[in-house]
């Protein structure tokens, strides 16, 4: 769920805070994402395209099988390396985008697209450090681009700077007011900074927002669990989940909850349909 794809929303979340972090709290938190992340799918990347030719045989083949196509007989197209590239980082093959994209940003290397591109791959295959020199060079500060700057946001979470995160996706935020998957990022940053009243108001933001999909709903969903918000959770995760899935989820974040020695018992705060109502800010 996690990398929303093109803005790298973070599918590396559980795997993120205990590696960044030797706080036990972290770790929970980690662990906490993973099962979330179990049930749901990531929205997906929203700008794949590709072009499928007239050949009966490759029409039955899925957008990223033709791009590869495309790709084998041109990998030189910027295009088309581009599509093929975030086609595979929407079926998770990470490194094989990375690898597509390094041979690109070769041919590229000014090219702030292509920039973006490889570095978002290269954060969503783990290798933080890398993304971030990559990322840099993306776009200039005369120039700013929301997007790359949510992606370093991203990125320093990976390596457990949540307050240098959290200063770049306000100043996307700045460029881009109300954006959804950016405020779900910063809801998250909050999160793994125990921060989770702040994570809450900016992931509430972010699903009042009329184009937010179901990872930033299940991201406050996941949020709203760890604060023992248990009813808003299940509710709020019903949204998009079969009602047994989003009910085994909350379950599994409650027990996580109730066996942790790094915090105080969890307080149910809400246990009916009007406990714990949910804040809609503007998203604007």
């Amino acid at each position: 769920m996690a990398i929303f794809l093109d803005l790298v929303f973070l599918p590396f979340w559980q795997a993120l805070a205990c590696r960044t972090s030797a706080r036990i709290y972290l770790c929970g938190m980690g662990l906490a994402m993973s099962v979330w992340l179990g049930g749901c799918q990531s929205d997906g990347p929203q700008d794949i395209t590709g072009t499928i030719s007239g050949n009966p045989q490759e029409e039955r083949l899925s957008p990223a099988e033709a791009l590869g196509r495309l790709y084998d007989r041109n990998p030189d197209n910027k295009e088309v390396a581009l599509n093929y590239a975030q086609a595979l980082r929407g079926q998770g093959e990470y490194a094989q985008a990375a690898a597509i994209l390094q041979r690109l940003s070769i041919k590229y290397s000014r090219n702030p697209e292509v920039l973006a591109a490889y570095g978002k791959a290269l954060a969503e295959a783990g290798r933080a450090r890398e993304a971030a020199a990559v990322l840099e060079h993306a776009h200039s500060p005369d120039r700013p681009n929301w997007s790359v700057l949510s992606a370093q946001g991203a990125v320093a979470d990976q390596l457990g700077d949540h307050e240098q995160a959290q200063a770049y996706y306000q100043t996307a935020l700045k460029i881009a007011p109300g954006q959804p998957y950016v405020l779900s990022n910063l809801g998250l940053s909050y999160a793994l900074s125990r921060k989770l009243p702040q994570a809450e108001a900016a992931l509430q933001q972010a699903a009042a927002a009329p184009d937010a999909g179901r990872v930033v709903r299940q991201n406050l969903a996941l949020v709203l669990a760890l604060e023992g918000k248990f009813a808003s959770a299940e509710e709020m995760a019903q949204r998009d989940l079969d009602p047994k899935e989003a009910s085994a989820n909350v379950a599994a974040i409650r027990r996580m909850l109730a066996q942790s020695n790094t915090r105080k018992p969890i307080q149910v705060v809400d246990s009916g349909s009007q406990a714990g109502g949910m804040v809609r800010p503007s998203s604007e």
